[in-house]
């Protein structure tokens, strides 16, 4: 499962780029193959600076070795052994009128260490799948919110009916700066821990997780294309770079997934790629009462339901 899940984001990788780079049409993804000391490595890609991505990147990594001691705790097992593979991107439009998105689908598995240092066959103890992709978005457009929802129910729905309300709501407080009393964007889904039980098995999962991944550049291309000439001034330039702000603080301070990287001794420059170049933090900023930008964070303090 391991070999067959990398060799599918490899692919998925080399699809999502050379989409992203026909679209902008003058940056290119500079790539960088990098090793981990303890085992692995990782490709990853990055655009900065072109006609409609300001900065983005789209990473995939296959990394293992004995699994660190803070992790160990977090999981509830002592002296383990891991391999974890991911594709994991996220995308900072120049345009505020474009949402940011952000889309990741992994797998991990956990064997005895024992095993491995006698150089016996590996025993899966533990196995999972887990991903999702998210938008967020400096102005609401509704139809746009329905297409990425719409697109992420339309995969679900083909393996189980149950999926796309109980992953929706999941992203919904997931994606959520509780500092802030605030979602990081509109959701999407967000689901974790998947593995095989009664109705499910691991391919069963294999085949839902790369249904939702192919179904990332339905979801998110059309509304670029659709914003991405669209005019804007630089007071909403701002909004974007504050609201960034707010992307910032969730990365930093909840993500999971980064905090796995850092305490795992992961490459500190494709951890971190998801960070936008220019940001902004206002001192205490509230923004107009019955503006477009008011409208966003009402939406962000009570998420809905888009279908």
């Amino acid at each position: 499962m391991k070999d067959k899940f990398y060799n599918y984001i490899q692919q998925l990788q080399d699809t999502i780029t050379f989409k992203l780079e026909a679209i902008d049409g003058k940056a290119k993804f500079q790539e960088d193959l990098w090793k981990r000391p303890e085992g692995g490595g990782g490709r990853t890609r990055v655009i900065e600076n072109g006609n409609v991505f300001e900065k983005g990147g789209v990473n995939i990594s296959a990394v293992h070795g004995a699994l660190p001691k803070s992790m160990q705790a977090y999981f509830g097992v002592k002296d383990a052994d891991f391999f974890a593979c991911g594709l994991s991107l996220v995308l900072h439009p120049k345009n505020p009128m474009v949402p940011t998105v952000h889309a990741n689908w992994r797998y991990f598995e956990m064997y005895p260490s024992t095993a491995l240092r006698a150089g016996s066959e590996k025993e899966i103890i533990d196995q999972w799948f887990g991903g999702g992709q998210d938008l967020t978005p400096y102005y609401l457009f509704h139809e746009d919110a329905k297409h990425f929802h719409q697109t992420c129910k339309t995969a679900c729905d083909k393996h189980n009916p149950e999926f796309y309300p109980k992953y929706k709501s999941r992203c919904d407080e997931y994606f959520y700066n509780a500092h802030r009393n605030e979602a990081r964007g509109i959701g999407g889904l967000f689901f974790d821990y998947c593995k095989a039980n009664d109705e499910m098995t691991m391919e069963n999962w294999y085949n839902f997780v790369t249904e939702v991944g192919d179904s990332f550049l339905e979801a998110y291309v059309p509304i670029i294309e659709k914003r991405k000439d669209l005019p804007y001034t630089q007071e909403q330039r701002n909004w974007q770079e504050i609201r960034r702000g707010r992307y910032v603080e969730f990365n930093l301070v909840h993500d999971k997934g980064t905090l796995f990287g850092l305490k795992t001794n992961g490459r500190i420059e494709s951890i971190l790629m998801s960070l936008p170049p220019h940001v902004q933090w206002v001192y205490d900023h509230h923004p107009e009462k019955g503006s477009d930008e008011e409208k966003l964070i009402d939406v962000l303090q009570n998420p809905r339901d888009w279908i």
